[in-house]
């Protein structure tokens, strides 16, 4: 299969941006049914979670005894009150205290020394069958090049045993020093990790060991487990990956009933904007199928700030997005296309949530260079963090990463009218579950540890 990726010329840029005669008033926005008709999503799209581990995943989900520190949970940036995920273009990780925009870090203690460097992703629909790949940068995939089923930044030392990909997806948080492990100096997880990406996770399972109310958990939720020392990481991991695939299933929006026969279950506006999705706007050309995402990796100039996701010869803060997983100068600053169920829960959006608002992202969608110009640093949600902010966009000093961000872009501009972006965004709103969106087993009181939950 071949990958053609369309690049923007100057020629181009000058024609394609004379203004057009606009549209009719009376276009129409009509959908051919056959490009629907296969997209409605249900239960049978999901994987099947055992309960008692999904009950034990809630509860390890929640407990900061996974982070070095003791100090933050998956929970933390992931929670139940801002929809899976922590309402903030770029997070504060371990070190902090609150959610969202309450985050703070703290006056003593250990020290938070720079942000995460990508925006903490919803986890809507995770759980479904057709999910191949996670992270912006999709650096865990299912894969058996290593013959453990996923490729992982552990590669070989990935642990045998994880059921899912969700498993194998929950053991990196843990091994972040900015995420949930901390500053090499902080704890004995931190060093253990610093050795070699295996070493701290048995660590993390001596401090789940002495902590007795998780015993009877264990032995419950694992066939194989008949006491503490039965435990091991991938009890941990497999019993998160099927809390967080069971917890935020969502198929229940507007859209599912339209699409089963309920012609009053969108708007006339949203009608309208599924129209433009799938017609003159191209957006289902990447944002396709039942959960709206291709799942492969487009570049689009996203506006960079932040620490970015560097590599050991980065010598500026900056993120090339899939090329530090694959190497290949053909993926570079390209990102993995999100879903877009539940879209208009999970603002700010971009990889590093560099748009507050839906209306945002669509027209930096339909012109990418346009946007990058026009952008302003004051755009971005982020929380306070100790000076941080003299070197959020340093990055825009280099003129050369600048002009190498703009060089690789996938995408060409669309012109659509201020209305039709109002109909585009009626109709991601229509995307939206309804009771399924709040969760299913839904955050816990507390935790066996003792520990106190954000």
């Amino acid at each position: 299969m071949f990958k053609f990726k369309l690049r923007i010329t100057a020629l181009y840029l000058v024609l394609i941006l004379i203004p057009s005669l606009g549209s009719s008033q009376n276009e129409s926005y009509a959908v051919n049914p056959q490009l629907i008709q296969n997209l409605l999503l249900d239960e049978r799209d999901f994987h099947t979670f055992d309960e008692n581990q999904a009950r034990l995943g809630q509860l390890l989900f929640y407990d900061p005894i996974l982070s070095g520190n003791r100090n933050i949970s998956c929970g933390t940036c992931h929670h139940h009150n801002l929809n899976s995920s922590d309402g903030l273009s770029l997070g504060l990780g371990q070190g902090g205290a609150g959610i969202g925009m309450e985050r703070k870090a703290q006056a003593k203690g250990t020290t938070i020394r720079r942000r995460m460097p990508r925006n903490s992703p919803a986890l809507f629909n995770l759980g479904a069958k057709e999910i191949r790949l996670l992270f912006h940068d999709g650096r865990v995939s299912l894969d058996d090049y290593f013959d453990r089923g996923f490729n992982t930044p552990a590669e070989e030392f990935l642990p045998e045993g994880l059921n899912s990909l969700l498993a194998a997806q929950s053991l990196f948080p843990l091994v972040g020093g900015v995420e949930m492990a901390g500053n090499l100096a902080d704890n004995e997880v931190a060093t253990a990790f610093e050795q070699r990406i295996d070493y701290g996770w048995p660590v993390i399972i001596d401090r789940i060991r002495n902590v007795p109310e998780y015993e009877e958990f264990f032995v419950s939720a694992f066939n194989d487990v008949d006491s503490f020392q039965d435990v091991s990481i991938v009890h941990v991991a497999n019993a998160i990956g099927a809390f967080v695939g069971s917890e935020w299933q969502s198929f229940d929006s507007p859209f599912d009933d339209f699409i089963a026969g309920n012609e009053m279950a969108l708007s006339d506006e949203a009608k309208k904007g599924m129209g433009i999705f799938f017609g003159k706007g191209n957006c289902s050309s990447c944002h396709s199928g039942k959960l709206f995402t291709d799942q492969n990796f487009h570049a689009l100039a996203i506006p960079p700030f932040g620490p970015g996701r560097t590599r050991p010869f980065d010598l500026i803060a900056r993120d090339v997005g899939r090329m530090g997983e694959t190497d290949l100068l053909q993926d570079a600053y390209r990102f993995r296309t999100p879903s877009l169920r539940n879209v208009a829960l999970s603002a700010p959006y971009g990889h590093n949530g560099a748009f507050r608002d839906l209306k945002g992202i669509i027209k930096h969608h339909l012109n990418p260079l346009e946007s990058l110009e026009n952008w302003s640093q004051e755009t971005p949600i982020l929380p306070d963090l100790n000076g941080a902010q003299d070197v959020d966009f340093i990055v825009w000093e280099d003129r050369f990463e600048i002009e190498r961000l703009k060089r690789n872009i996938d995408i060409l501009p669309v012109q659509l009218a201020d209305q039709e972006i109002t109909y585009l965004v009626a109709f991601l709103e229509s995307l939206t579950g309804k009771e399924s969106i709040s969760g299913r087993l839904g955050r816990p009181d507390n935790v066996p540890s003792g520990l106190t939950i954000d």
